[in-house]
């Protein structure tokens, strides 16, 4: 059986290239179909030789740092992706890798990260912080949105078999889709953080600095409570603003080392994460150091952390908010050893043992393709 799996674009190593990384040593004779290609060689290690084909976008003007400004060209490139040979499909997507063309005799498997954010529920948020919410490049991204909607809507008819990645995407695939999902969590290589068990007295929180990562909600908020250390680790276009809101018992670290990262993330008294994910990987990280996570109750984390036994959730993105989580986390006691149970549920050997359960029903596909 010949089998494809397709990618939205390879330009990062992150959180869909790990559920790319482990669905490769399922299926190691697999060939790889993608809109772009441009990982750093240091990140091309997990691909492993696999035959990569790219679309035409490859070979546009600035796509390897502008591929994004060709989003609305994107539908029309994963279209001529030619899979026409290949028995069974899997779509690893978060933008425009479901639309590929199967024929009835082929099986289209999805794993969807999320349906198109920026074109769904996120679009209004997208515009405002693209700065796009007037004048006429508004009213163009608008109805490029408007098209690529129309699109990913009649696309889904193309996939036999829908998996989000948390229950959370779930309702998103049936509220945009109208189509049932089997819930399978990403890989978590919670193996690579080890339990510790002694904390001490300091918060953490790490990502990219990006808006709707709302680490200056955190940085404002902790700037509120003087008495308590925080520390960031992370860079991105958002850097400067949150240096601005950063009070003198906020320690903005930077890009750190996966190492360092690790090592904070064991001491930390606790994670903080505002962000509304579709699932969250740095949550489950900290829990399987035994670091209680006080998290946005809303998305993936909801799935993932334990109120009042791995964690606490606030319920609003708000700096009130958030204090009252931290006013309510320092009140209860939490047992390292059952937080980092709690993460095992997210292992990357239950990744694969269910995907590959998954696939098996859903295609016919025997134990050794």
């Amino acid at each position: 059986m010949k089998i494809a799996i397709v990618h939205d674009w390879l330009t990062t190593y992150a959180g869909a290239e790990k559920v790319l990384e482990q669905l490769l040593k399922l299926y190691p004779k697999a060939d790889i179909f993608t809109v772009v290609d441009f990982l750093p060689e240091k990140d091309r290690t997990f691909l492993d030789g696999h035959k990569i084909t790219t679309s035409f976008i490859q070979g546009l003007p600035f796509a390897k740092t502008k591929y994004r400004n060709y989003l609305s060209l994107m539908p029309l490139a994963v279209e001529q992706l030619d899979l026409s040979s290949y028995d069974l499909v899997i779509s690893d997507s978060h933008a425009v890798a479901k639309g590929v063309l199967t024929g009835p005799d082929q099986v289209h498997i999805s794993y969807i990260h999320s349906p198109i954010r920026y074109a769904w529920d996120l679009q209004h948020q997208y515009l405002r912080e693209s700065s796009l919410e007037r004048g006429i490049k508004s009213w163009i991204a608008k109805y490029m949105l408007h098209k690529i909607r129309l699109w990913d809507n009649r696309t889904a008819n193309g996939v036999d078999h829908f998996i989000a990645n948390s229950g959370f995407i779930a309702r998103r695939i049936w509220k945009v889709y109208r189509r049932e999902s089997t819930v399978i969590y990403p890989p978590v290589d919670v193996e690579a953080f080890m339990l510790h068990e002694v904390k001490e007295d300091f918060y953490l929180t790490a990502s990219r600095m990006v808006p709707y990562k709302k680490i200056d909600l955190i940085v404002e908020a902790f700037s509120m409570m003087p008495d308590k250390k925080l520390i960031v680790i992370g860079d991105g276009p958002d850097m400067q603003k949150i240096k601005a809101k950063a009070g003198t018992n906020v320690i903005l670290m930077g890009y750190q080392s996966f190492e360092v990262l690790r090592d904070h993330m064991q001491r930390a008294r606790a994670f903080v994460f505002a962000a509304e994910e579709d699932f969250g990987i740095a949550p489950v990280e900290a829990q399987a150091c035994g670091t209680p996570v006080i998290a946005f109750g809303k998305g993936g984390a909801v799935e993932t952390v334990v109120d009042g036994v791995s964690g606490v959730f606030f319920e609003n993105q708000s700096v009130e908010s958030l204090c009252e989580a931290v006013e309510r986390f320092e009140k209860l006691n939490f047992v390292p050893k059952v937080i980092r149970e709690n993460a095992m549920r997210f292992s990357v050997e239950r990744f694969k043992k269910e995907m590959k359960e998954f696939v098996k029903i859903g295609s016919g596909i025997g134990n050794n393709p």
